[in-house]
């Protein structure tokens, strides 16, 4: 089996508004606690990491990864517009020294998703000075950590939105008129919350305006500008979601116009980057009469998608031939509440993308998402991705055998897999 570069990272993602808890400034928190949110339940303490953010990065480096991907949270460092909170810095200080501690990378991003309500309230993405205020935030972030930070990630999927509209499956958050009654309701009760206009005051996720997704790209541009002024020797780029997409005869057109829409243009956008963040779980697969839907096995992920480990080295190949751009998986796991099938899964999604390698791909690293199970965004704390698990009512963590699992790969950097592969094929021939 082909073996992974010298300096390759191993490591594992997380998201401050799903572990942190308590993100009482964002937009997301807003939305939870509107009557008729859109969640199953709302995020609360999440997994308290904002006190147990040792525990994790502890867990972590103990297992043999050394990267850890995590995000500040622009609501906590931002509350009001133009008032920075030192506090809050520090606490992410905190973190970042706790990493480098323990000889953690710390891959840093500074948009998961959330914004605070404040820039919510007055339009989100699609107000016209929204990359100029994305901007000075960064600046200030990484202005004070210039110097224990090399890895920086602007945005974490700017192309969810995009990529749910090219797929047929329109979300909660486009523009007034294109909504049901009862979401327009919905964003009423949202935008009294946080103290804005109906028809202005807007979540920041999905991005669906065409003047939001242009102001995306140019925060983009213009974030990675400043952190370039700011550190020389910084690493940046986007992460962006993407499944791998296959076409049937008849289906090559759709699939087509799906990278399109929602997948090219934001690989193109990653061309002037250090690195190219993929995001990849399963493939959708189209026919001449558009989605096929492939039956469910006992390996189907919770989320309902299929369990297809090779999509992590096919997206990888195409987005290194689409761009030139070195890759950094920086998502890539599935939602089981057996940890076996974790296993399994990652060791072919490695396997994959190890050939992907070998055949020219260059590709900086691998993170798991996620180091811990969390509350998942819609479906509330179900979604079990996770390599730890955690009490919600003490807060214990509880390493499960995946992360001791991914560890031993990444201590070998990757040998491991070759034996444990031949364990496996083993087992099956008896």
């Amino acid at each position: 089996m082909p073996t992974f570069p010298d300096q390759f990272l191993w490591g594992a993602a997380t998201a401050g508004h799903q572990i942190e808890g308590n993100n009482l400034n964002s937009d997301i928190w807003a939305m939870e606690h509107v009557e008729s949110a859109p969640f199953v339940e709302p995020s609360g303490d999440a997994c308290d990491s904002y006190h147990h953010y040792e525990d994790d990065i502890r867990l972590l480096a103990e297992s043999g990864l050394d990267t850890y991907r995590f995000s500040i949270e622009w609501s906590r460092i931002e509350p009001e517009p133009g008032q920075f909170s030192r506090a809050e810095l520090e606490h992410y200080r905190r973190v970042i020294l706790e990493c480098r501690a323990r000889s953690i990378t710390p891959v840093v991003t500074l948009n998961h998703f959330t914004v605070p309500a404040w820039f919510a309230r007055d339009g989100a993405w699609a107000q016209p000075e929204a990359a100029d205020l994305f901007v000075r935030y960064v600046r200030y972030v990484v202005e004070e950590f210039q110097q224990l930070v090399d890895w920086w990630i602007t945005f974490n999927e700017p192309n969810a939105g995009a990529l749910l509209l090219a797929t047929g499956s329109l979300p909660l958050g486009a523009a007034a008129d294109d909504l049901a009654a009862a979401q327009a309701a919905l964003m009423a009760e949202f935008a009294a919350r946080v103290g804005g206009t109906p028809g202005i005051a807007a979540m920041a996720i999905p991005v669906l305006a065409p003047q939001a997704v242009e102001n995306v790209f140019t925060a983009h541009r213009n974030a990675r500008a400043a952190i370039k002024s700011i550190a020389s020797n910084a690493r940046v780029g986007w992460s962006i979601a993407v499944h791998d997409f296959q076409a049937e005869p008849g289906g090559e057109a759709r699939r087509d116009d799906i990278l399109g829409q929602a997948i090219h243009p934001y690989w193109a956008a990653a061309r002037e980057d250090d690195f190219l963040g993929v995001q990849t779980y399963t493939r959708e697969v189209y026919g001449p009469e558009g989605r096929i839907h492939t039956p469910e096995d006992d390996d189907t992920f919770l989320t309902g998608w299929e369990y297809y480990p090779a999509a992590l080295g096919h997206t990888v190949a195409q987005a290194f031939a689409y761009t030139g751009v070195p890759v950094l998986i920086t998502e890539n796991g599935i939602a089981t509440a057996d940890d076996d099938a974790r296993i399994r899964y990652t060791r072919a999604a490695l396997e994959g993308l190890a050939e992907t390698i070998e055949a020219g791909a260059e590709v900086l690293g691998y993170i798991h998402w996620t180091l811990i199970d969390n509350w998942e965004w819609h479906s509330g704390f179900a979604m079990t991705f996770g390599l730890i698990a955690f009490d919600h009512a003490t807060f214990e963590r509880s390493p499960k055998p995946s992360l001791g699992w991914l560890g031993d790969v990444a201590r070998s950097n990757g040998a491991s897999l070759q034996v444990d592969t031949q364990l496996v094929l083993a087992a099956r021939e008896s």
